[in-house]
């Protein structure tokens, strides 16, 4: 995951560098969601015929050869935005494939602490990614950040084929189970999951590709300079995906101990608070920036393995990866969008009303998700006993 963050961590100055309004800085970040959201749902179908495991070690491969093609060669808004979404379309079997790797090796009375710790490693990677974009943009510019932190998916075929040389490679017939639509369609549990995960998607992934950008001019605005406000930005944000490792290895574990559908609830309708507050903090004293983004980070990525561990008890191991497909669908669909709104409003709001106000309404646009998210978490009810801790 070390390329996720790429970007955006560079987001201040290749908007200089490559002469990009907010809106074609937003349209880079959407490109890569919705390569991502259709690369998910082709790869989630295959592994449901082909097994999880092959397909995942093969989109390894693929994600490490476009990862290093984006770092030699994207030096434009053009090429920028062709090579990340290819980076994006390569990744698309690593998500939905490693929650299903997960589901086959814990029961679920386990698995939301377990899919927890896979989210966790997620953000622990964009912290990592950011890390070193804020190290290289001051001691190579943005071309060192990119070949810096290609060297994490280069690295992760080195980690993760050989480990899975023990793991079965599942592969489930089609032949007597329910049709999608009977599986996922009609199951109303699992409708209103992947409908709070598209909220929760739109609200996560806009303010993923943003932040760096939001706290950059934060710090710029306390007199900062360019590269510096880009580098304090992109440490800051490294911080808050810390926030992230912590609240995806807490929350999937606290779900299963005391019920998924109070959890949702709560993270959701805080995160859904910060959103409609934070950008209105531009220019406030950091201490105030930095702490209350720390606890958007929290919350707004807590309920993802709780969406995602839920999910995976109320679909059919059958079908779970053309419905874990579906969701991807939906809710990178939904993150796709989210960028590109932002960055709309961001223009046109700076342009009637100065800054301040811009990135405030910008912000509580991201607000709208978390607001589905909320009624999908008061709403959903999964029935059978292996969803009572969810009721």
């Amino acid at each position: 995951m070390f390329m996720s963050m790429t970007y955006a961590g560079t987001l201040t100055v290749l908007r200089s560098e490559w002469a990009m309004s907010a809106t074609a800085a937003g349209s880079i970040s959407s490109s890569f969601q919705l390569g991502y959201a259709v690369s998910l749902v082709a790869f989630s179908v295959i592994a449901d015929r082909v097994g999880a495991r092959r397909v995942f070690q093969w989109s390894l491969v693929a994600s490490a050869i476009a990862a290093l093609a984006f770092a030699m060669f994207a030096r434009s808004y053009l090429s920028g935005l062709l090579l990340y979404t290819l980076i994006a379309i390569s990744q698309g079997g690593l998500y939905t494939t490693a929650i299903m790797l997960m589901s086959q090796r814990y029961p679920p009375d386990k698995r939301g602490g377990a899919v927890g710790w896979l989210i966790a490693s997620s953000s622990a990677g964009y912290v990592m990614s950011l890390i070193l974009c804020g190290v290289m943009l001051r001691h190579g510019g943005y071309p060192a950040a990119f070949l810096a932190t290609a060297g994490g998916p280069v690295l992760s075929v080195i980690i993760a084929w050989p480990a899975l040389r023990g793991t079965s490679n599942i592969v489930h017939s089609a032949e007597g189970q329910p049709r999608f639509g009977g599986a996922v369609f009609k199951n109303r549990p699992a409708m209103r999951l992947i409908i709070g995960y598209t909220g929760h998607s739109w609200e996560l992934l806009g303010m993923w590709a943003w932040i760096p950008a939001f706290l950059a001019a934060s710090f710029a605005a306390s007199g900062a300079g360019l590269v510096r406000a880009a580098e304090l930005g992109a440490y800051s944000s490294a911080a808050f995906h810390m926030m992230g490792v912590i609240a995806s290895s807490t929350m999937g574990w606290l779900s299963d101990k005391i019920g998924a559908r109070r959890i949702l609830i709560t993270l959701a309708t805080v995160s859904t608070a910060c959103s409609f507050f934070f950008g209105w903090l531009i220019g406030f004293p950091a201490f105030l920036v930095l702490g209350v983004g720390a606890l958007y980070a929290f919350t707004a990525i807590g309920d993802s393995p709780i969406l995602s561990s839920t999910l995976t008890q109320v679909v059919s191991a059958p079908s779970l990866g053309a419905a874990l497909g579906f969701r991807s669908l939906l809710g990178f669909g939904a993150g796709a969008i989210a960028p590109l709104a932002f960055g709309v409003v961001l223009d046109h709001v700076n342009a009637l009303a100065g800054t301040r106000m811009a990135w405030g309404w910008a912000f509580v646009v991201l607000g709208l998700g978390g607001l589905v998210a909320i009624w999908a978490a008061v709403f959903v009810r999964m029935e059978g006993t292996r969803s009572q801790r969810v009721t």
